[in-house]
């Protein structure tokens, strides 16, 4: 009980909101941007903290399974860029609608997917999101369409999503995630005239990670400005390592769309730790003390930490204390997904259609035959 009362009272210490200084976003067929000057409290500050914490520790020990042959295939680590997920989900609602690419594992975690269900997924387990049918790039929840392995593919779809919005008059918008490897895709283009001429509430955001694969922005692009490509779509440029950049892009953004103006275009400025994927070591095509260099003085995580230590918003004992309990869960989640069982065969065409009475597939023969069940 003392303990208690010395840690409520240690904690009626601490500074209970702040203001920061913020980098300007560079802006393009806008007359103003978002905010510089933005608030973070305590509370919004230890649950940035906690959300992205619990992402890197996801992804480190993804790699690790990888690297065990638990998890097969395909495998797109997230690391690195945490502050993009948190900061958009942090201006956005849960009933708002979000697509990406295949690095999806952290968007299955801020939509309202558990460490469990994505872990499980990714192992091929039961108990996983898809119910082991999906794997690292088809994870899906409520208003998230999922993290989608044809590149670019996604952004026709989100547009179709930001139709249904506009249709159905819910003043919901969708965000469409893409990568700087994606941005040459001419269904990109398309997408962008039709949400333009149309004025779908929709936000596009290239996360400029500075690889598409092993190919660096400079090699791969005649104009690099990804945020000027909407051409008739307005754009913002945004230190994407930030995640109140990051938050207060995203606000504006979608105060934008909800006010009728039609679409938005970002550009999230961000650095991914991994390769490509997990059979990318990543080193061959840019240097270790490039990587460690952004480590060094870009780090979502540690630019948050410092920020909240510097201005008493938290201690290092509390934040240590997070890390504890986040490590814990992957730990958990880790176990459950090495010895959940393996979905039977007899659930392999299940939720092919949604609301559809049950239908036979023909399986791996002709004669095979399984029944699907909505």
């Amino acid at each position: 009980m003392l303990n208690m009362i010395t840690s409520a009272r240690t904690y009626a210490d601490f500074t209970t909101q702040a203001t920061f200084e913020i980098k300007k976003c560079d802006v393009f067929k806008l007359d103003e941007g978002p905010a510089t000057q933005v608030v973070l409290t305590r509370d919004e500050g230890l649950q940035y903290y906690r959300t992205m914490q619990t992402m890197r520790r996801m992804e480190l020990k993804a790699d690790q399974l990888y690297k065990q042959k638990i998890i097969r295939g395909f495998c797109h680590l997230y690391d690195g860029q945490e502050a993009c997920a948190v900061g958009i989900e942090a201006s956005i609602n849960l009933s708002d609608h979000l697509i990406t690419a295949y690095r999806a594992h952290g968007y299955t975690y801020t939509r309202g997917g558990t460490v469990k269900e994505i872990m499980a997924e990714l192992t091929g387990r039961r108990g996983g999101i898809a119910k082991g049918k999906g794997g690292s790039m088809h994870m899906y929840c409520k208003h998230f369409y999922g993290g989608n392995g044809i590149v670019g593919a996604q952004v026709p779809l989100g547009a179709g999503v930001a139709l249904a919005c506009k249709y159905q008059g819910n003043n919901e918008l969708c965000v469409c995630l893409y990568g700087d490897g994606a941005a040459n895709q001419g269904q990109i283009f398309e997408t962008y005239n039709m949400a333009a001429l149309w004025k779908l509430p929709v936000i596009f955001i290239c996360e400029n990670n500075r690889y598409g694969m092993g190919t660096s922005v400079e090699r791969a692009a005649a104009s690099t400005d990804y945020f000027k490509r909407g051409e008739f779509i307005p754009g913002l440029r945004v230190d994407g390592m930030d995640v109140l950049c990051v938050r207060e892009a995203t606000r504006f953004a979608a105060d934008h769309c909800r006010s009728g103006k039609g679409p938005i275009l970002m550009e999230l400025q961000t650095y991914r730790y991994h390769g490509h994927s997990m059979s990318d070591p990543g080193v061959s095509y840019r240097t270790r003390e490039e990587i460690q260099e952004v480590r060094s003085k870009s780090d979502p995580i540690s630019m948050l930490k410092d920020r909240m230590l510097s201005n008493n918003m938290a201690s290092v004992e509390e934040l240590k204390e997070i890390d504890v309990e986040v490590r814990k869960e992957i730990e958990d989640a880790a176990q459950f997904a090495t010895t959940d069982p393996e979905p039977p065969l007899e659930e392999l065409c299940n939720h092919i259609f949604c609301d559809m009475p049950s239908l036979e597939v023909r399986g791996t023969n002709p004669w095979a035959k399984l029944k699907s069940v909505s």
